[in-house]
């Protein structure tokens, strides 16, 4: 098997745990380049605290370590502020990561998130996928986000149909414990982002797909020579 440089894209730290955390660890365990690409960083000028910013690099530092990225990039736009921002600087910044990484296969947030955020990353993460600007890239993935994907609005266009799954079953414990690395972001059920609802997705996946967990995708882009 050929070695891959897969890059993982996420608009906010967690947003890759929760999407394909499973697969990360899947890819490592397969001897694969994994890097992480985060899109936004927290700052003392959204209202964020300085020991709240200190402890957000500290999860971070953390979640990069126990994925064992080969590299992980923080682009530091400001998060939630995305869509203020001109496409062609999100654009120029990203094509950078692309260019050093040279990544065979992509993952992004799905494009009809409810957060704009997903959206904007989505869409600059796409026009970095462009066969003239990233020749390398053969897969783009999209992922799924709990909280963001399934509050999509439904009269807003597509809806996640996801068509490729990942068996994570081997992986998924250490998956549930890289997301503990999170724990600010995680509420009590029926929060969307508790553990409870996590593991249900996980489930319900799998039992799409048949087996024990799974984390599913739509395939975006698939280049085969």
């Amino acid at each position: 098997m050929d070695k891959k440089s897969v890059l993982i894209i996420a608009p906010h730290p967690d947003d890759e745990t929760l999407g394909c955390g499973g697969t990360i660890l899947n890819y490592q365990l397969s001897g694969h380049d994994v890097y992480w690409l985060i899109m936004t960083a927290m700052s003392e000028d959204l209202g964020f605290t300085p020991e709240r910013i200190a402890s957000r690099d500290e999860e971070i530092s953390n979640v990069s370590s126990k994925y064992g990225f080969k590299k992980t990039f923080n682009l530091k736009f400001p998060t939630t502020q995305l869509d203020t921002l001109k496409t062609s600087d999100l654009v120029s910044k990203m094509i950078n990561v692309f260019n050093e990484v040279k990544p065979t296969t992509v993952y992004l947030p799905f494009r009809n998130d409810a957060h704009s955020d997903h959206q904007i990353t989505f869409d600059t993460a796409f026009a970095c996928c462009k066969w003239f600007r990233s020749p390398t890239v053969k897969e783009v993935y999209a992922y799924e986000t709990i909280s963001e994907t399934d509050f999509s609005n439904p009269l807003a266009g597509k809806t996640f149909s996801p068509n490729v799954y990942e068996d994570i079953s081997k992986t998924y414990e250490k998956r549930k414990a890289i997301m503990e690395i999170y724990n600010s972001e995680l509420g009590d059920f029926p929060f969307p982002r508790s553990h409870e609802a996590i593991d249900a997705l996980a489930t319900k996946r799998g039992s799409e797909s048949g087996c024990l967990k799974a984390e599913a995708f739509m395939l975006i882009k698939l280049l085969r020579n």
